[in-house]
């Protein structure tokens, strides 16, 4: 279920399978970031749901879990416990604002370690998503 805080951030409530180191890595990703320039085309909102993407390079009905950071009309931030191939398309599932479920075909745009086991990443939405554009 999507619920939107009182500052108007989207999330979902947080499932026994999320991470408990999770949130600490968020924090610090985040703390990192506001400390350099932000050379983002597109404005991201903070966005925290639990993802799944299946990339086409994939076997069928394989997908890896993804928390995500932050989204745009364009593109989305995130969090995963596996290295992903830069490069490659693919179908990300994840919750919209108003809790409908999501596929949006997209295109992995980077992958790096950020703590040991943990990668920090963004994919590239092949089509606007109008929808997160509407996040406050």
């Amino acid at each position: 279920m999507v619920l939107v805080d009182a500052m108007g951030c989207a999330h979902v409530d947080v499932e026994p399978e999320w991470p408990a180191e999770l949130e600490f890595i968020l924090s610090a990703l985040e703390a990192g970031q506001s400390s350099r320039h932000d050379l983002r085309a597109t404005a991201r909102k903070r966005y925290r749901v639990k993802a799944a993407l299946r990339l086409f390079v994939d076997k069928p009905l394989e997908s890896r879990a993804l928390f995500t950071r932050d989204v745009s009309r364009r593109g989305m931030g995130f969090v995963t416990q596996h290295r992903l191939p830069l490069g490659y398309g693919g179908i990300l599932e994840l919750p919209a604002p108003d809790g409908r479920m999501l596929r949006i075909d997209c295109t992995l745009l980077r992958c790096r370690e950020a703590v040991r086991g943990w990668f920090e990443g963004a994919v590239y939405f092949n089509r606007e998503q109008f929808g997160f554009g509407l996040i406050k």
